[in-house]
């Protein structure tokens, strides 16, 4: 099969990444011949595998948050990536961070490193779907963002911003936010020692 084949039904479904089983889904291939045309033009740099059974295409690659939504499952987008989002810290942030149930990990792909952290199941909420281009995105809420990101600040794995930008954003969320990580000294430093200065 052609690549101007392929390309245009990957074009028509309006997908940008893609695993291999979606991939023989799409084409109506088996999985031999499914395999044979991913190797092919993977070798040939018309696609990139990003890891093991998950490509996009090369020219036309996908916004960086959801290749970070899909890369390591579950996750959502949080951290400073989601904080430079929502413009609660303003520096730009080159690495994607994100929030994830499963061990942390670190990811070098198309040119870019993809850090997931690992919170509590019970923490693992306060994302919403969020429509960025044309892609929608598992995102933290601002709120979400904050908490997510000062529970690795009090843990010492991550530097307290000194610009963090809190206007807008609602104490009470963020408190409550708090209490899903169940550590009171976490609770009490937010409480007493972020929201007081601001």
């Amino acid at each position: 099969m052609k690549w101007v084949e392929l390309q245009k039904r990957i074009e028509e479904k309006g997908i940008t990444i893609f695993t291999a089983s979606e991939f023989r889904r799409i084409m109506d291939l088996s999985e031999t011949a499914a395999q044979k045309i991913l190797e092919r033009y993977t070798k040939r740099s018309i696609l990139t595998r990003l890891k093991k059974g998950i490509y996009i295409v090369t020219a036309n690659p996908p916004n960086s948050f959801l290749i970070s939504n899909k890369l390591y499952r579950p996750s959502y987008v949080s951290f400073e990536s989601a904080l430079s989002y929502h413009r609660i810290i303003p520096e730009t942030v080159y690495g994607i961070t994100a929030a994830t149930t499963k061990p942390t990990r670190n990811f070098q792909v198309v040119g870019k490193a993809f850090i997931y952290h690992k919170i509590k199941e019970s923490a693992y909420t306060g994302y919403a779907p969020t429509r960025i281009g044309d892609d929608v995105i598992l995102l933290a809420r601002p709120e979400k963002a904050l908490v997510d990101y000062l529970y690795l600040v009090n843990l010492g794995k991550k530097p307290l911003y000194d610009r963090l930008e809190l206007e807008g954003l609602s104490k009470e969320r963020i408190l409550t936010n708090t209490k899903l990580f169940r550590r009171s000294s976490f609770y009490k430093w937010v409480q007493n020692d972020i929201l007081r200065d601001n």
